[in-house]
């Protein structure tokens, strides 16, 4: 209850303090820090960032880059900011503690959720240090024995990554093709398998196009060749039912925000029977069982234990619900635009995250078009590489589309409202496009692009 009344009178003071000096920074020193370029500017014409101006704060389309913290979680996370504030490793006092119990509490939210047991639950900053410690940690520990490691063309950049370092020491690596649907073969998977594979890495639901690999029979295998298997889940907790004994995983990373929970904490299952082992990446105090040493962050991580909870208690509803939103999204932008293209299987596919591409539009154009809605393009627009996302190449799909393509993110507070919105908008730029493209008149006089050999000058 003192909790309560400090952070709603907290919450009141800062109020009060915005509206008499308007945006006002807590300290001097935050505010000579941030420089006045990174703050947006509001006004009677709408908000300006970066240089860019837009009519107000865009509708938020974009749940698998990260998610909003559910109100509920917060409230869970806030007492451990304001008056339950111990080091959870302190064993002296009760700040100590009680934060201790919260973290355990946590670690068990997690846990049942997953289908696990509260001491195969390690917590890390994140699912990309997960991965890290999957791989490399694994590889590491068995180096003497397994040197060869099996994933996918289509895998998260920290998993590819991770597996490029462990190429420059000498390990090899077999990256897996994937069909037009996105999915793993498994015969290949199988024929990839040697004496010396130590780890078989394969994701989950995919970020960009959010299919779902077939788990169990990918564990059947790794458990009928002894071989331990790692899953990136980041994209999965709490979206679509994640079971380690049917899944037969090894390793399995978690991230907190992907799931309404908050940033900067995430978590790692490390199967306890049979046991696996890894060489940990962070030496320190020997937290976690010595496998990722430092201070908990336990606000992050009740909060994250929270977000788990809600999600095991509302995951069929958010189904039904997303899956009507998805419909919804999906039929009102085909019925207004030819020339749609889902990526990725239909069959296999978590329903939040629809990946779509529009022909004879340039993909940037379009994401630039859109800014009254945050989506993400599949392209590499927002880096300094322009080529198109390595994910839809590996489907092999043409340049030109891979270059069209829009990941909308549906999630738990998306409303119809917003869906409407974003097919409106979406429809309208893509119709602005292409009347501006000549490849669009030629298709519609019946002309096939494909066949014209153009001539260079």
């Amino acid at each position: 209850m003192a909790s309560k009344l400090i952070a709603s009178t907290l919450r009141k003071t800062l109020t009060k303090a915005a509206k008499t000096a308007g945006v006002r920074s807590l300290s001097n020193a935050t505010a000579a820090a941030v420089s006045t370029a990174y703050e947006p500017q509001e006004d009677q014409n709408g908000i300006t960032l970066k240089g860019v101006r837009i009519a107000g704060r865009p509708l938020y389309l974009d749940m698998q880059a990260t998610t909003p913290v559910d109100p509920r979680v917060l409230d869970a996370m806030l007492p451990f900011y304001l008056s339950r504030y111990g080091n959870p490793h302190s064993r002296t006092h009760l700040f100590g503690w009680e934060s201790e119990v919260a973290v355990e509490t946590a670690r068990s939210q997690i846990a049942d959720l997953i289908g696990a047991s509260p001491k195969e639950i390690i917590f890390t900053s994140g699912a990309t240090e997960s991965n890290n410690v999957s791989i490399k940690g694994v590889m590491h520990f068995y180096k003497d024995k397994k040197r060869h490691v099996i994933t996918t063309q289509t895998e998260h950049k920290c998993v590819l990554d991770s597996c490029r370092h462990l190429q420059q020491e000498g390990f090899e690596i077999t990256y897996l093709p994937v069909g037009a649907d996105g999915i793993v073969n498994l015969d290949e998977l199988r024929a990839a398998i040697r004496p010396d594979t130590g780890l078989i890495s394969v994701m989950a639901v995919n970020n960009e196009i959010g299919v779902i690999q077939p788990m169990e029979e990918i564990g059947q295998i790794c458990k009928e060749f002894k071989i331990p298997f790692h899953t990136d889940a980041a994209q999965a907790l709490g979206k679509i039912p994640v079971d380690v004994e049917k899944w037969n995983v090894s390793l399995m990373s978690l991230s907190g925000h992907k799931i309404y929970g908050p940033k900067g904490v995430g978590a790692l299952y490390m199967r306890r029977r049979p046991r696996i082992r890894v060489e940990p990446l962070i030496n320190g105090g020997g937290q976690e069982r010595g496998i990722r040493s430092g201070t908990l962050p336990t606000p992050l991580i009740v909060g994250f234990g929270s977000a788990c909870e809600i999600a095991k208690k509302e995951m069929d509803y958010d189904h039904k619900r997303i899956t009507a939103l998805h419909d919804r999204l999906l039929n009102g932008i085909k019925e207004k635009l030819d020339g749609v293209v889902v990526n990725g299987s239909m069959e296999r596919r978590y329903i939040g995250n629809l990946n779509l591409s529009f022909a004879y539009v340039e993909g940037e154009s379009l994401l630039m078009g859109l800014k009254e809605v945050a989506v993400s393009s599949g392209s590499a627009c927002t880096s300094a590489s322009l080529e198109p996302s390595y994910v839809l190449r590996a489907l092999g799909v043409d340049e030109d589309m891979a270059h069209t393509s829009i990941r909308f993110g549906i999630g738990r507070f998306t409303t119809e409202a917003e869906v409407d919105r974003a097919i409106e908008l979406t429809v309208k730029q893509v119709e602005k496009l292409r009347e501006m493209s000549p490849l669009y008149e030629m298709v519609k006089e019946g002309i096939d692009i494909k066949q014209i050999q153009w001539a260079q000058h």
